[in-house]
């Protein structure tokens, strides 16, 4: 492994280091190449990416910067490779963040709706066109339940902040961006037809499920979103009749 992706590796443990709250330099060496460990600290104290302390070892600004990149790039991978393919994702994020430039990652998020989490249920920083999707959302997305009686969308995003358990039996369904649905119904509960198959939901599900809809304003700020929108991973066949609570 080359010194530039060990140090890559360091600053993305201290960013998940610090969603868990905690700086031990104790911490970080359990976790990682006990051999060239002192080294890599010393390559990104010069950096100016670290502040270590004693027993403590925190990311500077540019630190936080350049480790928040990585993250987002891995996170983003997580979840594109989990929406296309519903399999094992880590292997291949761990290689995506370290080859990938910045247009790069954001058109990948901009394809997958500017997803708020991974599979694993962890935040993926936003990026610049998050920004700029926050002025647009309204006119991009709209809710499955906003969603009138047999009409047709393209899913956008699963919004499964702080509830990974509902985001995985969205996922079980194969109910993942790119998908087309048709609402069948709405009373006495929401079915949806995803390729074929009748989904039943519950209003709370429902509305965590983001479909696109046209721009009518902004029109502008909408143009990448909506070109992205006829991409996506409509591929997978869904089992007949299931339903999720």
């Amino acid at each position: 492994m080359s010194i530039k992706r060990e140090k890559e590796e360091y600053l993305e443990r201290l960013w998940t280091m610090k969603e868990d709250q905690t700086d031990s330099m104790q911490t970080l060496q359990s976790d990682m190449d006990m051999d060239s460990h002192e080294k890599i600290i010393q390559e990104l104290q010069i950096d100016k990416l670290v502040q270590a302390q004693g027993q403590t070892i925190t990311l500077t600004q540019a630190g936080e910067e350049k480790a928040r990149k990585i993250i987002r790039a891995h996170r983003l991978a997580e979840k594109l490779i989990f929406d296309a393919l519903g399999g094992d994702y880590e292997a291949g994020a761990c290689e995506f963040e370290h080859m990938v430039n910045t247009e790069m990652v954001d058109s990948i998020c901009i394809l997958l709706g500017h997803p708020r989490e991974c599979p694993h249920g962890r935040p993926i920083p936003q990026g610049d066109c998050c920004k700029q999707a926050i002025k647009t959302a309204e006119c991009a997305v709209m809710s499955l339940n906003e969603m009138a009686v047999h009409q047709s969308s393209r899913v956008a995003y699963i919004n499964g902040q702080n509830n990974t358990a509902r985001l995985n039996k969205i996922g079980s369904l194969l109910i993942r961006p790119g998908c087309m649905i048709k609402l069948e119904q709405k009373k006495p509960t929401i079915v949806i037809q995803c390729e074929g198959a009748d989904i039943a939901l519950d209003e709370t599900i429902a509305s965590d499920i983001y479909v696109w809809k046209e721009c009518t304003k902004e029109r502008t700020g909408c143009e990448k979103q909506r070109n992205c929108k006829q991409s996506g991973f409509g591929f997978m066949r869904r089992r007949r009749g299931r339903a999720i609570t």
